[in-house]
């Protein structure tokens, strides 16, 4: 039987006083947190820590990592250790919560905390877990996955059966330059029993300039490996190497985000759905080199972006597809599609939208945005070109999202189903989008607002 891991979300708010200031500023962490094994606590556990350290005016860092060790009844503590960036400068933060059946929810739930830079102190302050807003929250994000889900989820999926599609894709921005990378690898297992093959492509969307891109394959599929291996090409956990016509790139891929799932959880697990779509991990920083036989070599060091995973029959009638980092450890994907099944076909466009924001994911069920309840309540896509639109509501609060494909940053590739009929993608990945969150306060108020140039990674698909 598969072991399970353990992951959630936890936010710490207080204040902290640097040693260069005479006056304390708000602090705020929010983190996630996973361990190798079920949390259990009876036992010590050491556990990873990934997410965002804010400190105000000073340090917004949502690449923050660290450790815990979760040890409530054997050692009778909880210790956080974890590494950011302030000013340009690496910190460390080091405390525990002390915890004592006296004072039992004092002591599980107030931080104090020291900053190191080289080892010397250099702040000090208390944080605390907000009981009335936090505990909710705190405890549905609990989840137990097995332990081979994530990085596990790049593992081939196919078995063998005719009709299906299977496809590793990654997309990523540099920071320093502005380029958007694709890197596609897809195996087509033909509907007349045919042997399956694997095919993809490399593009390079640079920011001014126009796009490059360059295909591989097609070349019998063999499915060796963690994950898509073929004729030299590698997409594997923390891995990205090959070469495509006068492209070469070897990539590191190191998850900064719990996987996420765009459809529903249980459509990776059971292909019942015409196709399902997922993220190993939400967000991903990228480095390593592309190159090229004539304009050189493109450095890339924190490239943000993720790679996704899709599993199904072939593409859609008519579709929309958007990764977007919102910077802070926050991240919106989105698939908005019409089915080619009979019946399927004549219905709008259903939405998977998944919005990761401040650690918590929104809708909970991504199932409410694609048919709400009944029917009632669903999400709406107005797909098009050059710009697209998404719109929901979920309790009380709503998105909008407008996304827009400049012409000249959008480049256009061939599909081929397992049917063998065809489709085509209309792939930017120096998109633009506004995406503006709202909530329900007597009337809609403002939340939050993201404006993405250049940098969101979108796609429409039609036949």
């Amino acid at each position: 039987m598969t072991a399970r891991v353990t992951t959630f979300t936890e936010t710490m708010l207080g204040r902290v006083r640097l040693a260069d200031e005479d006056r304390d500023r708000p602090m705020r962490l929010d983190l996630v947190v996973r361990t190798e094994s079920v949390l259990l606590p009876h036992r010590t556990t050491r556990a990873r820590v990934t997410g965002r350290v804010r400190i105000a005016g000073r340090a917004d860092d949502a690449e923050a990592v660290g450790e815990l060790e979760i040890s409530p009844l054997a050692r009778r503590r909880i210790r956080y250790r974890i590494s950011f960036t302030l000013d340009g400068r690496r910190l460390a933060l080091d405390g525990w919560k002390s915890l004592t059946p006296a004072r039992p929810v004092a002591s599980m739930t107030v931080l104090p905390v020291t900053l190191y830079e080289d080892g010397e102190p250099v702040g000090e302050g208390r944080l605390r877990f907000p009981l009335t807003t936090g505990l909710a929250p705190f405890l549905a994000s609990f989840r137990f996955p097995r332990a081979t889900e994530g990085t596990g989820d790049l593992a081939p999926r196919w078995n063998g059966e005719p009709g299906r599609t299977e496809v590793w894709y990654t997309t990523l921005t540099d920071p320093a330059t502005g380029t958007g990378i694709w890197l596609h690898h897809e195996v087509v297992a033909p509907t007349d029993g045919s042997r399956a093959y694997a095919h993809g492509w490399v593009a390079r969307f640079p920011k001014d300039g126009p796009v490059e891109h360059a295909r591989f394959g097609p070349v019998p599929w063999t499915g060796q490996g963690a994950g898509y291996t073929t004729d030299g090409i590698l997409a594997q956990p923390g891995l990205l190497t090959g070469s495509a016509g006068p492209f070469a790139w070897e990539l590191t891929e190191t998850p900064q985000a719990p996987p996420l799932h765009t459809f529903p959880r249980w459509s990776w697990r059971r292909p019942l759905l015409p196709a399902s779509q997922m993220l190993p991990a939400a967000r991903c920083v990228y480095n390593g080199t592309l190159r090229h036989s004539e304009w050189g070599e493109l450095r890339l060091e924190q490239a943000v972006g993720a790679s996704a995973r899709i599993y199904g029959h072939g593409n859609a009638r008519r579709w929309a597809w958007l990764h977007a980092d919102l910077g802070g450890g926050d991240v919106l994907e989105i698939v908005a599609a019409v089915s080619v099944r009979p019946g399927l076909n004549r219905l709008p466009p259903l939405v998977f939208l998944r919005l990761l924001h401040n650690g918590r994911t929104w809708p909970r069920r991504s199932e409410r945005a694609a048919v709400g309840w009944a029917g009632l309540g669903r999400f709406r896509a107005e797909l098009g070109l050059p710009e697209w639109r998404v719109t929901g509501r979920v309790g009380r609060r709503r998105v909008r999202v407008a996304v827009t494909q400049p012409p000249e940053r959008t480049l256009a590739l061939d599909y081929t189903d397992p049917d063998g009929s065809g489709a085509v993608c209309r792939n930017s990945e120096t998109a633009d989008a506004v995406v503006t969150l709202e909530k329900w306060r007597g009337r809609w108020r403002q939340e939050a607002e993201w404006r993405l140039s250049g940098t969101a990674h979108a796609e429409v698909g039609t036949r």
